[in-house]
């Protein structure tokens, strides 16, 4: 009877979002109860990997943050590949408004966040947290709402968080990248050079991919560029070929099938567990108007929603796109909405913009999840009166 339940729950669109969601509400619970330490101990866990003179040691927060989430980046690199050869945005009539309106959707929040933060200089790097949209959240928020939801709507929202990750990709490639070791970016390079050989004699078989793409990871790891960008140039080399003459998915789309649930529901919930544990003790309405958590919650719910419909509107208005299929304004409006959802992403560019061990001590999280949570339930309750 319970795993018949279980199996109904995992079949629902919103599965994910709902798990991810419980999941930091855990973490905040235990990180303001007398389990703390508990918390905070496992986290930090040391875990160490050597071979030979080779070592890799890092608390298990950081594996988490280094190592499970560049499998999720690496899903995103194949749905990224999928979608711009098969998928939505292989049509470019169907990709104008999306397009436009997630650069909206970047520019205005990191636009608030900069002018709240302008000045302080190691505030500043958190620019980028406000920018992020978290895809798994957005759409489960909106599968809530069942089948009286456009489907051009659920595309659209899907198509803007998918180039929404791009952007967050790239930000963090450019901006978040530091200390370079000529040595291990030769080791990376060589490593991308054998996977486009593979793709390019048609290897089908997935174990070489995954092998050369965990030395990839290694050597970017120990570069200096973030570890997780590993995950999505893997990805990119992922043939879009079916195995056999019978099978009816491409070797990249059965990979993406296969991964799509250990990822959904169980490494983002880890990550949203190991980030999420936000401290309440001493929090005042003062620690609110700070103005790191200030800037990314109005970027987040302010910013998003402003950046997004008003792009959108002016690229409507001129008649470069139109609205999506059997939708209006006021739904679109509450679209943008539930694009101010940052949490993961967010969360993630968190921990690469400021230090935990910093003597300042900033910490996003509380502006990421005031700004999330006020994105989500606005966002659904003004689109449950819209549908």
């Amino acid at each position: 009877m319970i795993l018949e339940k279980l199996k109904e729950f995992l079949k629902l669109e919103a599965s994910g979002g709902i798990i991810l969601f419980v999941a930091g509400i855990f973490a905040m619970i235990i990180a303001n109860t007398h389990y703390s330490n508990y918390y905070e101990n496992f986290l930090n866990t040391p875990v160490v990997f050597s071979f030979g003179t080779f070592e890799l040691a890092k608390p298990f927060y950081l594996w988490i943050n280094d190592g499970l989430m560049a499998i999720f980046f690496f899903l995103i690199g194949l749905e990224l590949k999928r979608e711009f050869l098969a998928g939505e945005l292989s049509e470019p009539s169907k990709v104008v408004l999306p397009v436009v309106a997630a650069i909206g959707g970047m520019l205005v929040p990191a636009a608030i966040y900069a002018y709240i933060n302008w000045g302080n200089e190691e505030a500043i790097r958190g620019w980028a947290i406000p920018s992020a949209t978290d895809i798994a959240f957005a759409l489960g928020v909106l599968a809530l709402l069942g089948s009286r939801v456009p489907v051009a709507l659920k595309v659209f929202l899907a198509t803007l968080a998918i180039i929404d990750d791009m952007g967050a990709i790239i930000i963090i490639a450019i901006f978040y990248t530091h200390d370079l070791s000529i040595v291990s970016l030769i080791v990376a390079l060589v490593a991308i050079t054998v996977l486009y050989s593979m793709n390019k004699r048609n290897v089908l078989s997935i174990a070489p991919y995954l092998f050369v793409g965990l030395i990839f990871w290694v050597a970017v790891l120990k570069s200096g560029v973030h570890a997780t960008l590993a995950g999505v140039i893997t990805a990119l080399f992922i043939p879009y070929r079916k195995q056999k003459p019978g099978h009816t998915l491409t070797l990249l789309e059965r990979l993406e099938h296969d991964l799509h649930p250990s990822v959904s529901y169980a490494i983002l919930p880890l990550f949203a567990f190991a980030n999420s544990g936000v401290s309440l003790s001493g929090v005042t309405f003062d620690s609110l108007l700070h103005p790191v958590p200030l800037g990314i919650a109005l970027g987040l719910f302010v910013g998003k929603q402003v950046g997004v419909m008003l792009f959108s509107w002016v690229t409507i208005r001129f008649g470069f796109a139109k609205l999506p299929t059997d939708s209006n304004w006021l739904q679109l409006y509450g679209v943008s909405i539930l694009c101010g959802i940052g949490f993961t992403m967010s969360l993630f560019i968190g921990t690469l913009a400021f230090d935990p061990s910093s003597a300042n001590n900033i910490d996003p999280r509380l502006g990421i999840l005031i700004g999330s949570i006020l994105s989500g339930v606005i966002g659904y309750l003004l689109l449950k009166k819209a549908i």
